[in-house]
């Protein structure tokens, strides 16, 4: 086993809180924890899945929150989540064989309407309207978790962002939207990380570090969006999908 110097053992925490934190309420956490992982000299093929395995420790921490508070429809999620988890290991052995860059520029585009939609619904998700699933509904929310989950598990970033748009869309308030979000990301990330693993392309050390980091920001932010409220979720969610956008054109701006 390598050894790791102590800067780095630092670094790994706090870029792992931080990012844990903004991710256990609205997702956006890959802003902070893939840079960083980069930043230690891993192979870019090993990034993705150490990332997972700190990120499967957040949501984990974060879903049994959310689930403790009662802010998840737990009868749906039950439902959603192996659809989740099929798209996510679908997602991550296609990743194997197709780059993901081809994808940027779609998503850079779903994030802004996403955005837009948000902010002009000034009242959206104050208050629970959801009163169940049509076969209409059923069908979208259905080809949603399988659909995020497959991006989830190929390329990642705004995955959290799209889970609470949808569940938005179906009339939750935010702060239950935010939970069974969560518990998809939950089923994403196991998916993910059990496919990354079976292909070798986790640096546990490394992973097992942030993701010790990441346990104690999923508490400390999950906690903090359940006591404040929609006040303070719509802006956090609106904020980090205007970063993960800037960052997304940022990166299409580099190549």
């Amino acid at each position: 086993m390598e050894s790791i110097s102590p800067e780095i053992i630092v670094f790994l925490l706090v870029a792992g809180f931080i990012g844990s934190f903004i991710d256990s309420v609205v997702g956006g956490g890959g802003l902070i924890s893939l840079p960083a992982l980069m930043f230690t000299g891993l192979p870019p093929s090993v990034v993705l899945g150490t990332n997972k395995i700190a990120g499967t420790m957040s949501s984990m921490t974060s879903t049994i929150s959310f689930l403790r508070s009662g802010k998840v429809d737990c009868r749906l999620v039950a439902w959603l989540f192996p659809l989740s988890f099929g798209g996510s290991v679908l997602g991550a052995y296609t990743v194997r064989h197709i780059p993901p860059e081809f994808l940027k520029p779609l998503v850079v585009v779903l994030l802004v309407l996403v955005a837009i939609y948000t902010v002009l619904k000034k009242d959206w998700g104050s208050e629970s309207t959801y009163q169940g699933l049509t076969t209409k509904t059923k069908f979208f929310i259905g080809l949603a978790a399988f659909s995020i989950g497959f991006y989830d598990g190929f390329f990642g970033p705004g995955a959290g962002s799209f889970f609470i748009f949808a569940f938005l869309l179906l009339g939750f308030d935010f702060i239950v939207a935010a939970g069974n979000a969560k518990v998809m990301n939950f089923a994403s990330n196991i998916a993910a990380v059990t496919t990354f693993i079976y292909l070798d392309s986790v640096n546990f050390q490394y992973g097992l570090i942030m993701g010790g980091a990441m346990i104690a920001g999923a508490i400390v932010g999950s906690r903090l969006a359940i006591k404040s409220g929609t006040a303070y979720v719509r802006p956090l969610f609106i904020g980090m999908t205007s970063l993960l956008i800037g960052k997304q054109l940022w990166d299409l701006m580099l190549k």
